[in-house]
């Protein structure tokens, strides 16, 4: 058995915890570049009081908006512009405060601050660059999600978009993984029913795509089993009522474990499609995940018999083969996706039936070659016309 672990120097969780940041800031460098996406927290005036609380340490802090949608190539490199205008050095640190867009952004900006062999991410990005790689050390990053979904805070990994041409590849470096992250599940209390539904479905995506990979491995596993067998009923009961405080905390501890397990074990056909629904019909992440799950799970419900009857297993140990068990796990998997709004054809999210070709073959990349079998562009394609 051969595998390697990756995961943050320091995990900070729970609620409340959040008053916490500045001594974290202050544990590791002298100034604070801060990066804020949520509109919700800056009007409540929590992003104002968390830059107060980072001031108070005696730190120098500079803030930075990120915008409301997935971070693009041209959002990178005016960050990047932005942090060089500062002078940054190894004493600075980059507060990363939103969603896993904001996180994105704030990590490969990081990145990118360091590593000038080129003034673009273009040209670090995978399969569409100069090939280039992160071989400098980031400045350091604190993550602090307000969504519970992408696990980004806990990668090494920055998803990066392009619409002119169309792509969605990732900045990856053993480097870029978070040095703090700092999870406060109260954050989460005010996103909307929609917002829950769909970054919980990514979590969620994650875990299970994560343990039936081709390139699952005994940890990853571990976390995926630990994080799912609560966070389906969880997911469920916070969509209906987004005040519950256990609810939120096992969401966004999910989220947490999400993110290291596919960091160290891949994902699969479900996000490989995302990535290409995102590029070609900015479909928001979470739902495009969300949509193709259980069509991902049917696509694997062969070669993936025996560790789809596993998570099945959390829930009920009633069935008598292992082929039952896996289709009753895709079965409840279609029960929570329609108890929580998510629809069950593409048509309903915006695509068009002429997009389809062009979905399926963006579909390939790293996320689609962690799926437990090959699947052909064709065959994609033809999975897609049946959702449609």
């Amino acid at each position: 058995m051969n595998y390697d672990f990756f995961s943050p120097n320091q995990i900070t969780f729970g609620w409340g915890r959040r008053t916490e940041l500045g001594k974290l800031c202050a544990s590791l460098g002298e100034r604070v570049f801060l990066v804020s996406g949520s509109r919700t927290l800056e009007r409540r005036g929590l992003i104002n009081e968390l830059q107060q609380a980072i001031a108070a340490t005696g730190l120098t802090v500079h803030q930075f908006e990120a915008a409301s949608h997935e971070p693009e190539v041209s959002d990178v490199d005016a960050l990047v512009a932005s942090f060089l205008k500062l002078e940054p050095t190894d004493r600075d640190v980059v507060v990363a405060i939103g969603g896993g867009s904001t996180i994105d952004l704030a990590k490969a900006a990081a990145a990118c601050a360091t590593n000038r062999q080129s003034s673009s991410v273009v040209d670090f990005l995978e399969g569409v660059g100069r090939g280039y790689q992160i071989s400098e050390r980031p400045l350091s990053v604190i993550a602090v999600p307000t969504t519970a979904g992408t696990g980004t805070e806990v990668t090494k990994n920055a998803v990066i978009s392009s619409y002119s041409p169309p792509f969605k590849k990732s900045l990856r470096s053993d480097h870029m993984i978070p040095r703090v992250v700092l999870v406060d599940p109260e954050l989460t209390v005010s996103l909307p029913r929609e917002t829950t539904a769909y970054t919980g479905m990514d979590a969620i995506t994650q875990l299970i795509e994560s343990f039936i990979s081709r390139r699952a491995a005994p940890i990853p596993q571990a976390l995926a089993l630990s994080a799912l067998e609560k966070a389906l009923p969880a997911l469920r009961a916070v969509v209906q009522d987004g005040t519950l405080r256990s609810e939120r905390e096992i969401m966004s501890h999910a989220a947490l474990l999400s993110g290291m397990a596919l960091a160290n074990s891949g994902l699969g056909f479900a996000h490989g499609v995302a990535a290409a629904l995102g590029v070609h019909c900015r479909v928001p992440h979470g739902l495009a995940c969300a949509v193709m799950l259980p069509a991902a799970l049917r696509v694997n419900q062969h070669v993936s018999e025996k560790p789809l009857a596993r998570l099945e297993a959390l829930f009920d140990q009633s069935h008598p083969t292992s082929e039952a068990s896996a289709a009753a796990f895709i079965a409840r998997i279609d029960r929570l996706c329609h108890e929580i709004g998510i629809p069950a054809r593409l048509r309903s999210i915006g695509v068009e039936i002429d997009q389809l070709p062009a979905i399926a073959v963006s579909s390939r990349g790293n996320s689609m070659n962690g799926n437990p079998r090959d699947v052909s562009d064709s065959e994609v394609l033809s999975i897609l016309q049946q959702l449609w």
